[in-house]
């Protein structure tokens, strides 16, 4: 299994930050499109490491063009020497219309069209083709040699695709490099919805399992005393109810029985009970969701639930001391 560290923070501390993961055997350092732009970062990474792969996850997909996706992502891709993989996420409908003022349209479609034009731009650019990708939410049918990249060395950048949905999850088979699952994805989802239509996906393709990387987060606690265990706790309860709010989200909880527990999550929400919601979730939503363990037995709990079926883990928990440790024995899952 391959391990992920969080680059954030200021642009100030990128250089330390991802020499720091690259240092300690980290395999992929991952930006947010969150208070800051998802790109920035990896510029600098770039600058600092030489080895670690530069991801972002996720970059929203739906501000910005193919083209403009396109060019950024391999101007990173060549600056660190084939090292970039493009995230791409759609967020949901309120932050592309509202926050970004960009069209909102049937997601999964329109996600694949986006990837399938990038990939026409960046034929054209590494292979010679001619540009003519005609869609129905895109169209790329001009490219001049003014326009053309020159650095061809390093082909098309990887492409993951964030997914929960088993529509968008199949789009990502079909059409993009890995997956990034959620961090809101019990083992039962994965096994039933995700992993089929990641298969349907790939069927279309023409690829194997072998040829795509499913990568996640995973809330984890794995406290050394009582006190550690309420605080982390209650942290993660109010992460899970954040997202179990969603709508885009219940059918995770519809799986386990709960999608009743969505609608109340989202009127508490309205209401800014962020604090009541996470005492909703019991301990058996928080045990689906989360891996909880005995420090010393936190490697084998992942590997007892995502081993064999993931292939990248994000590694924001932190073990302290059996930090090391604790990744020597991630890599053997």
């Amino acid at each position: 299994m391959k391990l992920d560290g969080g680059l954030f923070g200021d642009l100030d501390g990128v250089g330390a930050r991802v020499r720091a993961l690259e240092d300690a055997g980290y395999d992929g350092a991952m930006t947010a499109e969150t208070s800051s732009d998802p790109f920035f970062p990896l510029l600098l990474a770039a600058e600092h490491s030489e080895k670690i792969d530069l991801i972002t996850s996720i970059a929203v997909a739906f501000a910005r063009s193919p083209m403009i996706l396109a060019n950024i992502a391999h101007d990173l891709n060549v600056y660190s020497k084939g090292r970039f993989v493009l995230g791409l996420g759609s967020q949901i409908k309120p932050h592309i219309t509202k926050r970004f003022s960009m069209p909102w349209s049937h997601p999964a479609p329109r996600m694949r069209e986006l990837i399938l034009a990038m990939r026409a731009i960046w034929d054209c650019w590494y292979k010679g083709e001619k540009l003519q990708f005609r869609g129905e939410f895109y169209t790329h049918t001009l490219m001049t040699p003014m326009f053309t990249p020159t650095v061809k060395t390093f082909g098309a950048p990887r492409v993951y695709l964030a997914a929960v949905g088993p529509l968008m999850t199949e789009v990502a088979g079909e059409v993009a490099d890995g997956l990034i699952a959620h961090a809101f994805t019990t083992q039962r989802y994965m096994n039933e919805v995700t992993l089929p239509a990641i298969e349907r996906g790939l069927a279309k393709s023409g690829r194997r399992r072998e040829d795509f990387e499913i990568t996640c987060p995973s809330f984890i606690l794995a406290a050394e005393n009582e006190e550690q265990y309420v605080q982390q706790r209650e942290g993660i309860c109010r992460q899970i109810a954040f997202y179990g709010s969603t709508p885009a989200y219940r059918p995770v909880l519809d799986l386990h029985g709960w999608g009743g527990l969505q609608g109340e999550l989202n009127a508490m929400s309205k209401q800014g009970q962020w604090v009541e919601m996470g005492k909703l979730i019991t301990d058996e939503i928080l045990e689906e969701f989360a891996v909880v363990s005995e420090p010393s037995q936190l490697a084998a709990s992942i590997g007892k639930r995502w081993g064999g079926v993931i292939d990248r883990i994000t590694c924001t928990f932190n073990a302290g001391e059996g930090q090391a440790q604790l990744m020597e024995e991630l890599r053997k899952i």
